[in-house]
């Protein structure tokens, strides 16, 4: 599954294709948004919260999307073929003039009003990637239920926003604890330092296709 720092270069290409430009094709292939359309709108902005993306359009809307497993956003200039995936695994479609953004196997794809995102993500905690990052917010939620095993309250994105396994074993590792002890078990000092490393990692490896 996709981690915070790839849905944040995910988030990077689909704004610096679209943000700014009026939408010229629009396909949103899940029953419930077929009919939608969005050309002669301008897309304002494609913002990451954790995991998830918002690409918000001029009128008041957004289209949000989550990866999970196997989802994919690919960006081609406009009259490519695109090459992403076979063309029935393609969910959404949205081009302008000089490029165009194809969305395949996306499990989550729903428009709704701007005005209406925090039903989608206000239950997230503190973004590690975001600029409202509360580190001691952070902490704090991670040691709230200390009879919980590390590994489950790093991946609850209620607790920070953004951490998947591959990091959740990585920072388990290099605290020298296993992910299975519960969190009121760990030193005073390991939640800060896990949270701290966490936001490093992540920061880190935003700007690079490879984790490191």
């Amino acid at each position: 599954m996709p981690e915070g720092d790839t849905v944040w270069q995910v988030a990077r290409r689909l704004h610096a294709a679209l943000a700014g430009r009026v939408i010229t094709r629009s396909d949103l292939r899940v029953p419930r948004f077929a009919t939608a359309d969005l050309t002669g709108r301008t897309l304002l902005d494609v913002t990451p919260r954790g995991k998830h993306l918002l690409a918000r359009i001029e009128g008041g809307l957004t289209l949000h999307s989550h990866l999970r497993m196997d989802g994919a956003w690919r960006v081609y200039a406009t009259g490519e073929r695109p090459r992403g995936g076979p063309d029935h695994q393609i969910r959404a479609v949205l081009g302008n003039a000089e490029s165009t953004a194809y969305g395949y196997r996306l499990p989550v794809l729903e428009l709704v009003r701007t005005d209406e995102e925090s039903r989608i993500v206000g239950h997230l905690g503190p973004d590690l990637l975001g600029p409202d990052w509360d580190a001691e917010e952070a902490v704090r939620r991670l040691a709230s239920d200390p009879a919980r095993t590390l590994g489950e309250a790093l991946l609850d994105q209620r607790n920070l926003a953004g951490i998947g396994n591959v990091y959740k074993s990585e920072l388990a590792f290099l605290a020298a604890v296993t992910p299975w002890v519960p969190v009121g078990e760990l030193e005073p000092d390991v939640p800060a330092r896990l949270v701290t490393t966490a936001h490093r990692l992540l920061d880190l490896n935003k700007d690079h296709p490879d984790q490191r």
